[in-house]
């Protein structure tokens, strides 16, 4: 029981004090899971990211049910998911309340403004984080950069992005491994 209860607390702390997502929360999860918990190594956590990110859905929760999973089976990838979700769902709730009554105040709008460039911080140390962790060089940092400039300027589906290096990882591997 106490694992469960160590389960929910790591996830509804960090999806309380995150802004910025699912990628902002990632060295927060990685920190708690790999780091200080032992229950998953660096390799499946990376794991866990892509399968959550290929999956549909928030990846925040993704990644909660995924490590919840490994770490206690399906309650833990529920009483994770939980963790993950109920903050948020809270959060928004309270700001539904009341924003409308404060979103024309300055003072209001200049917080959000100031907050922005915080975010954009918080999403970018996970991405090289992951890049790293996967093996990123670079010299190989030309595929990720080509790929997220297909999506960003030719408007290219990341979904045929996901399904085209899945193809070629798998004949590049097959390659690989012919012996010669």
């Amino acid at each position: 029981m106490k694992l469960y209860l160590i389960l929910f607390w790591i996830f509804a702390k960090i999806g309380t004090f995150t802004l910025g997502g699912g990628y902002a929360m990632l060295p927060l999860i990685e920190r708690e899971l790999v780091d200080k918990g032992g229950w998953l190594d660096r390799k499946e956590f990376l794991d866990s990211v892509a399968v959550a990110q290929a999956a549909p859905g928030i990846m925040a929760i993704n990644v909660a049910i995924l490590a919840g999973y490994k770490i206690k089976r399906f309650p833990g990838s529920v009483v994770a998911s939980l963790g993950a979700a109920l903050p948020s769902f809270i959060i928004i709730l309270l700001i539904a309340l009341f924003f409308r009554d404060f979103q024309s105040n300055p003072v209001v709008q200049r917080v959000f403004m100031g907050v922005r460039p915080a975010v954009v911080a918080l999403i970018a140390v996970p991405v090289f984080t992951l890049a790293k962790t996967a093996g990123i060089t670079l010299k190989t940092a030309w595929f990720p950069v080509l790929c997220a400039l297909a999506v960003w300027l030719m408007k290219v589906s990341p979904v045929y992005i996901v399904l085209a290096a899945g193809i070629g990882g798998f004949f590049y591997m097959r390659r690989k491994r012919r012996p010669r």
